[in-house]
This record gives structure tokens, sequence and C-alpha cells, in this order.
């Protein structure tokens, strides 16, 4: 299978799953009682990270690889893109989810949550538009 072809699909799993999360699963945490959120979030945690973090891997060396191998401005934006993403993953929305397994969390820090994912949907979105333009130029 080309690498094109891997690169879309790794990031179409990814704009499939940020936008389920940032429609649907964020929205819903607003739905629980503080207990019964502290119960589904430590599952939910679990299984999102089983789901997203090879894609996320996957997604990472993909775009290294096509740095490495054909560098362009085109690869390397999408290499930026993907590291912003990790970035704020793992410095904004890792910290958030402890405070919320940890039941050290409101409504405030719910509130956050959504709004500040909706940058990763942002950046996810483009990296996934930026995949299908490569696709489309070298079909």
């Amino acid at each position: 299978m080309d690498f094109t072809v891997i690169r879309l699909l790794l990031d179409f799993g990814l704009l499939i799953l940020i936008w389920i999360v940032q429609l649907i699963i964020y929205p819903s945490f607003e739905h629980f009682q503080k207990q019964d959120l502290m119960k589904w979030h430590s599952v939910y945690t679990v299984r999102i990270g089983v789901v997203v973090m090879p894609l996320m891997i996957g997604q990472l060396l993909i775009n290294v690889i096509f740095v490495y191998k054909s560098f362009s401005i085109y690869t390397l934006i999408s290499l930026i893109l993907v590291v912003v993403v990790w970035l704020s993953t793992f410095l904004q929305f890792v910290p958030m989810h402890s405070y919320i397994s940890d039941g050290n969390f409101d409504s405030k820090l719910i509130n956050r949550l959504i709004n500040l994912n909706w940058l990763r949907t942002f950046l996810w979105t483009t990296v996934f538009l930026y995949s299908l333009l490569l696709y489309f130029v070298s079909v």
C-alpha cells in the first residue's frame, strides 16, 4: 500500500475520532454527576487511548517519513501541525483528564476541555484536508 494512502487513512481516522469527541463525547461529560463521571472517565480514557494512540503514533511516523523522503513546505507544514496536536494533547488535555480522574473538576474545567478541543479539531481537520489534497495531486 502506498504511503499516501496510509497517511490518508490515518488522518481520516483521526478526523472522524476528533469530531466524535468534540460533538458527542466531551459535551456528554456535562450530563454526568461528579461520581458517575469519575467512574466513566476512568473507563473512557483507557478505551479511547487504545484507539487514539496507534492512530496518533502512525500519523506522526508517516509525517516524519514524508519529510525525510520527500521534503517540501507541504510535508513540513503537515508535520508541524501534527506536532502541535501532540503538544496540545499532552500538555493541555492529559492534565485536564487527570484532574477529572482525580475528581478535581467542575463545569468550568469541562467547558475548558470542550472549548480548547476546537483547536485540535481544527488542526486534525486541516491535516486531513492536506492529506486529501496530496492524495489527489499524486494520483
